[in-house]
C-alpha cells in the first residue's frame, strides 16, 4: 500500500489494516474500508475498480472471484524483498517508472545519511535482534517481516547474532522459549510490545539477565508503529531507529 501512496496513486478501497498505517494515514482519508486483509467482495463490487491488487495467490477460487470483479494482480506476502523491489515493481505496473526512480533516489540518500550517523556511534559488527512479545509468547524476526527488521538489517546493515542469523533469515520468524531467548539476544534489541517497559524487563528473571537489557540497549515500540514494512514505513522507521542508536553513549 505504501508504494501506491509513494507514487501518488491513491486507491478507492483498501483493507482496514492499511487505513490504520500511521505512516500515511492522512493520505488515505476518504478511502473505503474493505474489511479484513482479504477484502469484502461485495464492497469491492460496489466500488467498480479498474484493477485489484491482492496478496492472495494460492487460493485459486478466491483469485477467480476477484478476477470477475476486475483485472487482478497477485503479489504474495513477502515476495517483494525490499523498497527497491517494491517501488520498481509497482512503478512499472502503474506506468510510474520515473516517479519510482525519483522516490528511491531520495530514499537511498536519506538511508545513507542515517547509516553514516549510526556508524559513528555503533560498531558495524554489533549484533541487533528484532523481537516481539505478545501475551506470554516471544517472537524473533528477520529482514522482511516488519517489526523494524527492514530498517535494521537492510537499510542500516546490521545483523543478528551470528550463531542464529541463518535460522532467523531463512524462516523470517520463530517463536522463542525463555530458555532460547539468551541465544538469540544481540548486543541491542528492537522490541515490539504494547505493554512491557524497560523497568518491567529488568525485573524479569530471563529478560533481566540479557546484556542489552542491563545496559539499556533496547528500543521498545508498539505494534502500530513496527508492524508495517512498506517503503514509506521502512524509511521512517530507519530514521527513527537511527536517531535512537545515535543517542546511545
Amino acid at each position: 500500500m505504501g508504494s501506491f501512496v509513494a507514487l501518488d496513486v491513491i486507491p478507492i478501497g483498501v483493507p482496514g489494516l492499511h487505513l490504520q498505517n500511521p505512516y500515511f494515514q492522512e493520505a488515505l482519508k476518504g478511502v473505503a474500508d474493505l474489511g479484513d486483509i482479504n477484502g469484502n467482495l461485495e464492497k469491492m463490487l460496489d466500488l467498480q475498480p479498474d484493477l485489484i491488487v491482492t496478496g492472495v495467490k494460492d487460493d485459486q477460487a478466491r483469485y477467480e472471484q476477484l478476477s470477475k470483479i476486475a483485472p487482478t494482480i497477485a503479489v504474495p506476502f513477502g515476495e517483494l524483498k525490499n523498497a527497491h523491489e517494491e517501488l520498481s515493481y509497482f512503478g512499472k505496473l502503474l506506468g510510474k517508472e520515473k516517479e519510482a526512480e525519483a522516490w528511491l533516489a531520495n530514499y537511498d540518500h536519506r538511508v545513507a545519511a542515517a547509516k553514516e550517523k549510526v556508524r559513528k556511534v555503533i560498531p558495524a559488527d554489533a549484533s541487533i535482534t528484532i523481537l516481539e512479545t505478545a501475551d506470554k509468547s516471544t517472537y524473533v524476526y528477520g529482514d522482511n517481516f516488519g517489526r523494524g527488521g527492514q530498517a535494521i538489517y537492510q537499510a542500516l546493515g546490521f545483523k543478528p547474532p551470528a550463531q542464529v542469523a541463518p535460522k532467523i533469515m531463512e524462516k523470517q520468524w520463530a517463536e522463542l522459549s525463555g530458555e532460547l531467548l539468551p541465544q538469540y539476544a544481540g548486543d541491542y534489541i528492537i522490541l515490539t510490545s504494547n505493554n512491557r517497559t524497560l523497568e518491567d524487563l529488568k525485573a524479569d528473571p530471563i529478560w533481566g539477565s540479557l546484556d542489552a537489557i542491563k545496559n539499556n540497549r533496547v528500543y521498545i515500540w508498539k505494534e502500530e508503529r513496527s508492524w508495517y514494512f512498506d517503503p514509506i514505513a521502512v524509511l521512517s522507521q530507519t530514521e527513527e531507529l537511527a536517531a535512537w542508536l545515535t543517542s546511545l553513549k
